[in-house]
């Protein structure tokens, strides 16, 4: 019965843009499930055959980007200052981590917290606030968020070919693989920005 679920799903007309709309909100919402949606649509594909795997690619990767060039925009039109989320600590610390970065190396920065949630979003929100070249910021993150894409589908396909008699499995075994890769990186990152004490 969940097997015929997840079929229905995969190959239902509304997979893809929920695919979409939920990589979107996560440049923005760290709760939602960018990187599982992603994994698990990857899963579903080599299982059931739909989406069509370069489909999962493609939409995640323009997904990412969408929502990153938005965060972008709105960080210099906007700036960050006047949001009283932007003065927490940890918002803070990220913002100070970001702004050094993209002075050094922005290239680096941009690929490195595209991979981390809440960096990501202080790192677009920053760039934009900073006024970072828009060609070149945006430019590096399109690329950024294609091998993003590119990357979480290949953990959700390499699992379900490792389970294919288990689709199920190898969809809730994807979710859990993003979501813990995810988690791991935050936690590292945060530990690193922690100020000695």
């Amino acid at each position: 019965m969940i097997e015929d679920a997840f079929g229905d799903l995969a190959s239902g007309v509304w997979a893809l843009p929920a695919l979409f709309a939920l990589v979107f909100g996560d440049a923005f919402l760290v709760v939602v499930p960018g990187e599982a949606a992603v994994t698990a649509f990857a899963a579903l594909s080599v299982v059931h055959g739909q989406p069509a795997l370069p489909a999962v690619v493609v939409v995640a990767a323009v997904a990412a980007f969408a929502g990153d060039a938005t965060c972008y925009a709105f960080g210099r039109s906007v700036g960050l200052d006047r949001w009283a989320w932007a003065r927490h600590p940890r918002v803070l610390a990220l913002r100070s981590w970001a702004h050094d970065r993209l002075q050094r190396s922005t290239a680096a920065i941009v690929f490195t917290a595209r991979f981390i949630p809440f960096a990501r979003i202080a790192v677009n929100l920053t760039a934009g606030a900073e006024r970072v070249p828009a060609p070149r910021y945006l430019g590096m993150s399109a690329l950024a968020a294609l091998a993003w894409a590119c990357y979480q589908s290949f953990i959700g396909a390499a699992i379900a070919r490792l389970l294919p008699d288990a689709p199920v499995a190898a969809v809730v075994i994807s979710i859990a693989v993003a979501l813990a890769m995810g988690w791991g990186l935050d936690v590292a990152l945060t530990r690193r920005l922690r100020p000695p004490g």
